[in-house]
């Protein structure tokens, strides 16, 4: 595994998805698993558009130390590499528009090709109580992509969960997913468009 390689793989990505506002400054995560029981994931005080090696830390499964510096999200992470074993990267983005419309609707039925092809219906999960939602989010999480065949959840109110063993292919389709709610959106306001 050539850790530099995932190092620069994240840092790619991340400001890729720092300018498209899915993730903020210190809101987000992104790992990927180094080994059978170790994952890479960015620090709690990570900053999305520039993170670097202080940045990024490697976990073990097995809680330490160094979990103390690693993204609140780390437990959510460590979930999804435990129960899926084709998870090799995991990411928690907000996309605004899939984070919009995904306040008002249950499920998102893409209507543009790449949505229909790529992604299918999606459901949208409700966590119901934000109260306790850090206490069950690892294991809903994780659970949810045990029992159902998608590699990206859609969280109400929260944000979005995905995973893959291609890093490339899960950005792929957070950006279509993204569009395809953008469409949505414009579409729920036929006034956002005059033609001429």
């Amino acid at each position: 595994m050539n850790k530099a390689l995932i190092h620069k793989q994240l840092q790619t990505l991340s400001l890729s998805f720092f300018r498209k506002d899915f993730f903020g400054i210190y809101h987000g995560s992104i790992s990927a698993k180094t080994e059978n029981s170790r994952f890479l994931i960015n620090t709690k005080e990570a900053i999305f558009d520039s993170l670097d090696e202080n940045s990024l830390i490697e976990l073990y499964f097995q809680k330490d130390y160094r979990w103390n510096q690693a993204s609140i999200d780390a437990e959510i992470h460590h979930g999804i590499y435990t129960k899926m074993s084709d998870a090799k990267f995991v990411t928690f983005t907000m996309p605004p528009f899939t984070a919009s419309y995904a306040l008002k609707h249950n499920i998102i039925t893409p209507k543009d090709y790449f949505g229909v092809k790529e992604l299918g219906n999606i459901e949208i999960y409700d966590p119901k109580s934000f109260d306790d939602w850090y206490d069950r989010a690892s294991s809903e999480i994780a659970k949810y992509f045990s029992t159902h065949d998608k590699r990206v959840l859609v969280i109400r109110g929260y944000g979005v969960y995905a995973y893959n063993r291609d890093l490339k292919e899960m950005a792929k389709e957070l950006a279509i997913l993204e569009k395809s709610c953008r469409l949505l959106i414009q579409e729920d306001k036929p006034d956002t468009f005059a033609l001429e």
